[in-house]
């Protein structure tokens, strides 16, 4: 909560700062995460957002504060858009286009059905997935994470062995959060941008540790479909759809635990293995 509560800093603009962690660059999530607050407050009257569509232009510096400047589009009678820019030393990191609607009774309503995964509880934590390899990952291991996230299937670390490109996560914030609706959507797209990526490099047994692997977000949209609380258990089912020409494809469906499809989600991301590995 404290990585999105954004300083204002004019009309306009905002700031945010990362957690104190040894990253290379700042973690995706938290910048799409933290560009929606600053758009989210400069919207007027109740309108959730409805849409976000994003690209990661620049690995950002988490030693260095970002700069939200938040674009105000256009004000409707339903609708309104706001266009969010990243900047740190002088050059943008990061752009998002999202579109917030007032909220209408539905004349039509639908969804996939929510598929079957074990209840959360039944699983055991990302600490417990882990433990074997505390020693190996020092701090990182131990450090307490906003995001309790529970696998359904096997984590990414030890010997892999190919699989299909589908994966399910249970995941929640880890705390009771206020009833702002802004923030249970921000801590989403904070939580969207973790695991996605995975089910890309899971039928070729990759990775993100692996020497010959690199790997990052170009590009991220997310739909909003139906009310939830970050802080209620969602799961997480994602099926990546492509791989080529160093890019893969991700979607995902993140639904309430009542079954509900809350929001969808689609991510390209670059998937390459290093000169000479």
């Amino acid at each position: 909560m404290d990585i999105l509560d954004l300083e204002v800093i004019e009309v306009n603009i905002f700031r945010g700062l990362s957690p104190d962690e040894k990253r290379q660059r700042v973690f995706g999530g938290q910048v799409a995460g933290q560009a929606l607050v600053a758009a989210g407050r400069t919207v007027e009257g109740d309108r959730p957002v409805h849409s976000l569509h994003a690209y990661f232009l620049r690995p950002g510096d988490p030693t260095v504060p970002i700069l939200y400047e938040v674009d105000r589009i256009r004000d409707g009678r339903s609708f309104t858009t706001r266009r969010v820019v990243a900047v740190q030393n002088g050059k943008a990191i990061f752009n998002l286009s999202a579109s917030f609607h007032v909220k209408e009774a539905s004349a039509l309503d639908h969804q996939l059905p929510m598929p079957d995964a074990p209840d959360p509880e039944t699983l055991p934590t990302l600490g417990e997935r882990l433990a074997p390899w505390a020693e190996q990952l020092g701090e990182w291991y131990s450090r307490p994470r906003p995001i309790d996230t529970r696998h359904v299937g096997p984590v990414m670390k030890g010997p892999l062995e190919p699989r299909e490109p589908h994966q399910q996560v249970w995941f929640r914030a880890d705390g009771t959060l206020p009833d702002d609706p802004l923030l249970h959507a921000c801590i989403v797209v904070y939580a969207s941008d973790l695991t996605l990526l995975d089910s890309v490099m899971l039928p070729h047994a990759v990775r993100w540790d692996d020497p010959r692997f690199s790997g990052a977000s170009l590009d991220h949209a997310m739909w909003f479909h139906r009310p939830f609380r970050a802080d209620d258990w969602l799961l997480y089912d994602q099926t990546s759809t492509s791989a080529s020409r160093a890019r893969g494809l991700a979607r995902g469906e993140i639904f309430t635990r009542d079954g509900k499809l809350a929001v969808s989600v689609v991510q390209e991301g670059l998937v390459r293995f290093n000169p000479g590995a």
